[in-house]
């Protein structure tokens, strides 16, 4: 009963956003070049559709999300580790990581264009810079974050060198913080997505740039609820992988 009523209110206050936004627009308290009525959003992307554009615009993003993602994160992964296995490692880069953590994606996309031209490399480039520092602090943490009463009990039998502490205890006990940092990540990589291909990289930034110009609005909104949805089904497909990965601790 309670998921009934649950569902009914969050079904009730969608409905309610959309009424809401339908009605702005007709009733000309906002110009409708500005903010499309929800209405008219199936009809631009029927149109997309048609015209090829918009499975073209997805595929290119998603082949950006994906190499940025991975790149990204398989460095943070491994950077992380040996961060967080060695106090030396860490105290060697600290005064890097202080210095390059606060630059935003964005500022690289000079660098981006400068280094690689106006090339699907550059969006995956700045994709991997955004994912990079939340997956590398997730791990350091994580493996930080062991029982140190873990580690000792492998030392007693027998698990003392980097590579055996590593496999047999650290990275089973750290897998459940580590998850954490790539599901945040996987959103991050999204909103680097837009920024990665504003400059030019063909993609949905890019498609979403060339309809604002010429006020298309609603191919504006089209873009940005195909990578709300896009999102979604990505996450939802990480919390299940998530959960069989982490089977064990049921």
């Amino acid at each position: 009963m309670q998921l009934i009523r649950s569902t009914a209110l969050a079904a009730a206050g969608l409905l309610a956003f959309l009424v809401l936004w339908e009605a702005v627009p007709r009733l000309g308290l906002v110009n409708p070049a500005f903010l499309p009525p929800p209405s008219t959003i199936p009809a631009a992307f029927l149109r997309e559709i048609e015209l090829g554009v918009w499975l073209t615009a997805v595929l290119s993003s998603l082949s950006h999300y994906v190499a940025g993602l991975c790149a990204g994160a398989g460095a943070g992964i491994a950077l992380g580790l040996v961060s967080g296995m060695s106090r030396g490692f860490e105290a060697f880069t600290a005064w890097v990581v202080r210095l390059l953590r606060p630059i935003p994606g964005l500022a690289w996309v000079p660098f981006a264009i400068i280094w690689f031209g106006v090339e699907p490399s550059a969006a995956v480039f700045i994709i991997a810079v955004g994912v990079f520092w939340i997956v590398f602090f997730a791990t350091q943490g994580a493996v930080r974050g062991v029982d140190r009463d873990l580690v000792e009990v492998a030392q007693a039998f027998g698990f003392r060198g980097p590579l055996q502490r590593l496999v047999k205890i650290l990275l089973p006990a750290a897998t459940p913080g580590i998850l954490v940092g790539l599901r945040t990540a996987l959103g991050q990589a999204w909103m680097a997505v837009v920024a990665a291909e504003i400059f030019g990289v063909p993609g949905v930034g890019q498609r979403m740039m060339q309809a604002s110009s010429l006020l298309s609005t609603d191919i504006v909104v089209v873009y940005m609820l195909t990578m709300a949805g896009l999102y979604g089904l990505f996450d939802s497909a990480f919390v299940a992988l998530q959960g069989w990965l982490l089977r064990w601790r049921a």
